[in-house]
């Protein structure tokens, strides 16, 4: 998915909101800070985060989720400043760093409003020019170390790695992000952490491509577990037409009949529970041949509930406005007529556990 840079600062009154509801000890607020008490919360088994467009300039999380009653975010992007580095930032910019004078009052009042968020990490831009941590960093310990360092910065449970573009065609890069991945899980068991892994992967409606399925064998060799395949069903590039809401369903189809050949011991319904689906509202980067629309945000929410998938996003909260009708790939309006947040309150209801 599609990213560009940004700049949130925190003031000193906001990190002093986050100290009181309990994220950090008085005084701490710096990267790798503990929790006085870290208390995990998983996230509910069937959840609607969409993406949060972390570089748009002045965009802040708690109040978009809030406005648009979207109560988890997925957080995007997280990456190097630089091909080579292994240290990360969000969108690879030092200004905003990992660390809670960035977000760290925004996740504890969308927290304290009964959500959450989860971090992601790499994107279209940093799998295009080398800066996933994955691809940039050759240890696997420093790898692990930084997951590990949004982890207790943040206290989340669960870390995104999207990885598509070059990322898919760097062997050495899947292998190091699946070791790290494990690494973090054994971390994760020794310190009593509860901490989960998604991947968000291309696909085209006969499933994932083979560079996306040789990421998932890897994980398997390296025994990383990952809670959550997670498929953007959008950018099919195909020159087809789509029905994205019956393209999304024939996807996640296909999707499945991969994964049971790499789980073959689960049944249908777990494998179900183990993708996400993540659309494009509107008009996508492709053009008016891929168009998601309202009536498929109805089709693919009833779909997704009644297909019991653990997770269910679309790209992006700030795109959830009609502003800009007939536009493609928009950063902040989605392309189509509608009402404001309309994308946004219809998948909301798919959120539950179960």
């Amino acid at each position: 998915m599609r990213q560009a840079r940004g700049l949130s600062v925190l003031t000193s009154a906001l990190l002093a909101t986050v100290t009181a509801v309990g994220l950090v000890s008085s005084g701490a607020g710096v990267a790798g800070a503990s929790p006085t008490r870290w208390r995990p919360e998983p996230l509910p088994n069937h959840v609607f985060a969409p993406y949060f467009e972390s570089y748009n300039t002045g965009d802040n999380p708690a109040t978009l989720a809030a406005e648009s009653g979207s109560k988890y975010l997925t957080m995007a992007f997280i990456q190097t400043p630089t091909a080579g580095s292994c240290d990360i930032d969000w969108n690879g910019s030092p200004s905003t760093p990992i660390a809670l004078s960035q977000y760290g009052a925004d996740i504890a009042t969308i927290r304290a409003h009964g959500g959450d968020v989860i971090p992601s990490f790499g994107g279209g831009a940093a799998d295009g020019d080398g800066t996933d941590i994955a691809d940039s960093c050759t240890d696997v310990g420093r790898i692990a170390t930084a997951y590990e360092s949004v982890i207790t910065t943040y206290g989340v449970t669960r870390l995104d790695l999207d990885v598509e573009g070059n990322s898919l065609l760097d062997p050495a890069g899947i292998d190091r992000r699946n070791r790290a991945i494990a690494l973090v899980e054994s971390w994760a068991a020794r310190t009593g952490r509860l901490v989960q892994f998604s991947y968000t992967l291309p696909t085209f409606t006969t499933g994932l491509t083979a560079e996306g399925l040789s990421v998932l064998r890897s994980a398997v060799e390296d025994r990383a577990r990952v809670t959550v395949v997670n498929v953007m069903t959008f950018d099919y590039y195909d020159g087809l037409p789509h029905e994205m809401a019956t393209d999304s369903e024939t996807a996640a189809a296909s999707v499945v009949g991969q994964l049971a050949t790499l789980y073959p011991y689960r049944t249908i319904r777990q494998l179900y529970s183990a993708i996400g689906v993540t659309e494009m509202i509107g008009i996508d980067d492709y053009g008016p041949s891929e168009t998601f629309t309202t009536e498929d945000a109805v089709t693919v929410r009833k779909w997704a509930t009644a297909a019991g998938i653990g997770l269910l996003s679309f790209w992006a909260v700030e795109r959830d406005s009609g502003a800009c009708v007939g536009t493609a790939g928009a950063d902040d309006c989605s392309g189509v007529a509608q009402s404001d947040w309309y994308f946004s309150h219809t998948f909301e209801p798919f959120t539950r556990s179960w």
